[in-house]
C-alpha cells in the first residue's frame, strides 16, 4: 500500500524528506529549511516527562457489563440496569521502575480503570494489592524516594528500602504481600485488582455506604517464581506488555469479575470498636468474613490501542474522577491522591490533558475553563464566567448531591502510630500462605535484607517477630543460609 505524501505539521507538502537544503552539495545547511527544523524540533520533544511512579505501563480498551443489581446502594447510572454496558480503558503498570524497566520486577502493579459513563468519567485507580505501605499521603514522597535510586550512587538501594520499612511498621502488611509470590505476577492478565481505598456510594435517597472495590481475574492467579522473574527480566523485559497485547490481538480477551464490599457507617464503627482497626486506614483490609464480597459485573478487555503514546502514555487518570452516586471517604491516603494525581497530569501532559481522546468524556460536557496550551475544546463564543446571584446560589440539582460528612475533633496533625496495630493483619496474611509460599517469602526477603546493616536487619526482624514468631524465624534461617547471622 502506497503511503500518503509527506507534509509538514501544518499540511504543507514536503519536496524532499531525505536531503536537507544546503549551501552547495557539502553544506553548510540553511536555516530556511523549515521541514528540517520542524522535524528535529519535534524529535527533541517526543518524550513527555515520565510518571514519577507507574512509569512503565500497558493499556487496553474494553467493556464493563452489569450482572447484579446494586441500585439500592448507588444512583450512578452505569449500574442502573442488569446487562447495561459501559466502555472502559485500563492501564496496568509497575510502580517503582522507570519507563525502560522490566515488567517482571518485584513490585506492586498499578491497576487503573476508566469507565466512560453517560455522567462523565469514573476512574478507579488502584493496585493489584488491597493494602499499601503507608497510611498518610505526607509520607508518599519519602517512601517513593526509597524505591527509586540513591542520589549518590544512582543505584537501587536495599538499605534505603529497609531503613524506611523498618522505621515504618505500618508498611509490614504490604511488605509481606510484596515479597510473597504475588510480588511477581505472571503478566497482567493473571492478577486481581483492587480500588484499595475505601470509597463511598450514595443512593437516590441520599444514603451513603462505604465500599471497597475488588476485580477478580477469571484467568486464575498466576505468579512467577523469583528466579524465573529475574530470568525473564533479562531475556524479555517487556513480557507483560507482550502477553497482554498478544492475547487481545489473538481474540483471547481477558475478563475480571467486579465485586464490592459494603458497610454502613454504623457497621464500620462497630467493627472498629471490636478490632481496633481504622476502616479508612489503607494499610488494613476489610476481612471477607466480616464484609463479604458482593458481585456487581464483569469487564472484558477486547481492543488494543492503535497508538501507544497517544492512548497509553498520555492517559491521565485520577481517583478524584467519580460520578454522581459515588463519593470519597476520610482515608488520608485517598484524600492526598485526590489532589496529587490530577496535579501530576497537569504537569506531565498539560493543562488541557482532558481534551485528548483517551481522557475526554464521551458525554456532553461544559465548563468555563479556557485557554492554555493545546486548548482543543475551548468553548467558542460561550460565556467564560459564572456570575454570583445577589440572592444566593441556586444549585442546578444535578451532580453528586452527597449527604454531609460529619467531622470530629479539632483541625490538627494527629499521629496515632504508636497506639495502632500494625502486626495482626500482616500475621494473618502470613498464616494464610501454604508452607512453600512462606519459604518463598523468607527467601525473597533475605536476598535484599542481607545487603543492609545489622541495625536495620535487627529492627526489621523485630517487626516480623511481632507479626508471627515463625515469620521472624523463617527470615533468620534464610539469612543464615546466606551467611548472615542475625
Amino acid at each position: 500500500m502506497s503511503q500518503p505524501p509527506i507534509t509538514t505539521a501544518s499540511g504543507i507538502p514536503v519536496a524532499d524528506n531525505q536531503n536537507s537544503a544546503s549551501a552547495g552539495p557539502r553544506g553548510p545547511l540553511l536555516l530556511q529549511d523549515f521541514h528540517l527544523i520542524e522535524k528535529l524540533q519535534h524529535f527533541n520533544r517526543e518524550r513527555i516527562p515520565e510518571r514519577v511512579v507507574h512509569a512503565k505501563g500497558s493499556g487496553a480498551y474494553g467493556t464493563f457489563t452489569v450482572t447484579h443489581d446494586i441500585t439500592k446502594y448507588t444512583k450512578a447510572k452505569l449500574f442502573s440496569a442488569i446487562g447495561k454496558k459501559t466502555d472502559t480503558f485500563v492501564r496496568f503498570s509497575t510502580v517503582g521502575g522507570e519507563k525502560g524497566s522490566a515488567d517482571t520486577e518485584r513490585d506492586p502493579r498499578g491497576f487503573a480503570m476508566r469507565f466512560y459513563t453517560e455522567e462523565g468519567n469514573w476512574d478507579l485507580v488502584g493496585n493489584n494489592t488491597p493494602m499499601f505501605f503507608i497510611k498518610d499521603g505526607i509520607k508518599f514522597p519519602d517512601f517513593i524516594h526509597t524505591q527509586k535510586r540513591d542520589p549518590q550512587t544512582n543505584l537501587k538501594s536495599p538499605t534505603m528500602m529497609f531503613d524506611f520499612w523498618s522505621k515504618t511498621p505500618e508498611s509490614l502488611h504490604q511488605v509481606t504481600m510484596l515479597f510473597s509470590d504475588r510480588g511477581t505476577p505472571d503478566g497482567y492478565r493473571h492478577m486481581d485488582g483492587f480500588g484499595s481505598h475505601t470509597f463511598s456510594l450514595i443512593n437516590e435517597a441520599g444514603e451513603r455506604v462505604y465500599v471497597k472495590w475488588h476485580l477478580k481475574t477469571r484467568q486464575g492467579i498466576k505468579n512467577l517464581p523469583a528466579a524465573e522473574a529475574t530470568r525473564i527480566a533479562g531475556t524479555d523485559p517487556d513480557y507483560a506488555q507482550r502477553d497482554l497485547f498478544g492475547a487481545i490481538a489473538a481474540g483471547d480477551f481477558p475478563q475480571w469479575d467486579v465485586k464490592l464490599q459494603v458497610a454502613t457507617e454504623a457497621e464500620l464503627a462497630a467493627w472498629e470498636a471490636r478490632t481496633g482497626w481504622n476502616p479508612f486506614d489503607l494499610t488494613k483490609v476489610w476481612p471477607h468474613k466480616d464484609f463479604p464480597l458482593i458481585p456487581v459485573g464483569v469487564f472484558e478487555l477486547n481492543r488494543n490501542p492503535l497508538n501507544y503514546h497517544a492512548e497509553v502514555e498520555q492517559a491521565a487518570l485520577s481517583p478524584s474522577n467519580v460520578v454522581p452516586g459515588m463519593g470519597y471517604s476520610p482515608d488520608k491516603m485517598l484524600q492526598a491522591r485526590l489532589f496529587a494525581y490530577h496535579d501530576a497530569q497537569l504537569y506531565r501532559v498539560g493543562t488541557n490533558h482532558q481534551h485528548l481522546p483517551v481522557n475526554a468524556p464521551r458525554c456532553p460536557f461544559h465548563n468555563q475553563q479556557r485557554d492554555g496550551a493545546m486548548a482543543i475544546a475551548n468553548g467558542g463564543a460561550a460565556q467564560n464566567y459564572a456570575a454570583t446571584e445577589a440572592g444566593g446560589s441556586n444549585p442546578q440539582g444535578l451532580g453528586h448531591g452527597e449527604p454531609a460528612l460529619a467531622l470530629q475533633g479539632g483541625a490538627a496533625r494527629y499521629d496515632g502510630r504508636g497506639q495502632e496495630d500494625d502486626y495482626t493483619q500482616a500475621g494473618n496474611l502470613f498464616r494464610l500462605m501454604p508452607a512453600q509460599e512462606q519459604q518463598n517469602l523468607f527467601d525473597n526477603i533475605a536476598g535484599p535484607l542481607s545487603q543492609v546493616s545489622a541495625e536495620i536487619i535487627a529492627r526489621q526482624l523485630g517487626h516480623f517477630d511481632q507479626a508471627d514468631p515463625a515469620y521472624g524465624a523463617g527470615v533468620r534461617a534464610a539469612l543464615a543460609a546466606r551467611g548472615v547471622v542475625a
